[in-house]
């Protein structure tokens, strides 16, 4: 099968609105026990992120072996980073604390060791994914046409693989610009100057290292296949744009790897993702799933049919648009709609 050279197209509304609604209509009860903040949530990520602070200050200066350096900053502190980007996730939805403004702390919190100040533009930019998936020039989460276009081959593909960290971090900012908000403002107003305390006080070592965890944690690394796993269509069909991955990466993960049951209920935590589709069983048993987070980085790098083409686009005109708005809605998602106007 030849690779293809344009997006799957679709006239659909996105899958998780229609499924959702069957889900609550048949399981409605149920699936309302499993909502709400998980309690546990906090605890978790204030451990991590204190434990990668620490690496940073205390541990990582002091290897003198680069291959030393390099495993640690590879098998722990990537793992460790992909942990607390997961962590942002998780938080960004509202499902550490029941008000808004102590997960947008936390999350900043979280934010330290991850070097760039992103947390509160990923949650703007993260609704808008859960809102409108799939949609072309807000949905920022799909590769832009130029990426698509020029990285589609051997090389294009390692190259993206290997430094998806700036696509992430830069294809929205490019894509689809933004208005700034305050918690955007007070998030770099946090983070920024630590970060330069830190260099002040402790010297660039730290700030090294939790820079090349954050590069290697969205690289070859078994975690970041996660990113390829959840929406890159295997097929080439198009029918089914969210797979789920239900393997023991998940304990790493916040449970990320339940993502069609997370896109279905956003506002359902990782730790009952599970029992969600326990609850629902007919509505996830019969869906393609992911059978490995590494085996996906692998298929997409090697295998010649697989390219950034591979997912799903909606086009979509200003009258459907309006039409979707009230039904695109993604209970417990952040409430930051679009801001650009439409063309």
């Amino acid at each position: 099968m030849s690779p293809p050279q344009d997006f799957y197209w679709s006239n659909e509304q996105e899958p998780h609105v229609h499924r959702r609604k069957e889900i609550l209509a048949k399981y409605g009860k149920e699936v309302k026990q499993l909502m709400g903040p998980e309690s546990r949530t906090k605890f978790i990520a204030v451990s991590v992120t204190i434990t990668q602070i620490s690496l940073g200050l205390f541990v990582a200066p002091y290897i003198s072996s680069w291959l030393s350096y390099f495993l640690l900053a590879y098998v722990v502190g990537a793992t460790l980073s992909h942990n607390l980007f997961l962590a942002i996730h998780e938080i960004t939805h509202n499902l550490a604390f029941r008000k808004p403004l102590p997960n947008d702390l936390l999350a900043m919190f979280c934010n330290i060791p991850l070097v760039l100040p992103y947390a509160m533009m990923f949650k703007t930019y993260h609704a808008e994914h859960h809102r409108y998936q799939g949609w072309d020039g807000v949905d920022t989460d799909i590769p832009a046409p130029i990426e698509a276009k020029l990285l589609s081959h051997f090389f294009g593909k390692l190259f993206f693989l290997v430094f998806q960290v700036g696509f992430y971090a830069l294809r929205p900012c490019i894509v689809r610009p933004i208005t700034i908000n305050k918690m955007h403002i007070v998030n770099y107003a946090v983070i920024v100057p630590i970060q330069l305390s830190l260099i002040y006080f402790f010297g660039f070592k730290p700030v090294g290292f939790w820079a090349l965890c954050t590069i290697l944690a969205c690289s070859l690394h078994p975690m970041a296949g996660h990113f390829i796993a959840e929406h890159y269509v295997f097929d080439g069909k198009g029918k089914q744009e969210t797979f789920s991955y239900y393997g023991p990466l998940n304990f790493f993960g916040y449970n990320v790897g339940y993502h069609n049951e997370h896109h279905d209920f956003p506002n359902v935590p990782w730790s009952r993702l599970e029992g969600l589709k326990q609850a629902a069983p007919e509505f996830y048993n019969n869906l393609e799933t992911c059978p490995s987070w590494p085996g996906t980085l692998f298929r997409f790098l090697f295998n010649s049919d697989m390219n950034s083409y591979c997912r799903v686009k909606r086009e979509l005109g200003a009258w459907k648009r309006t039409q979707m708005l009230s039904t695109c809605d993604a209970p417990g998602s952040p409430t930051t709609p679009a801001t650009k106007k439409d063309e």
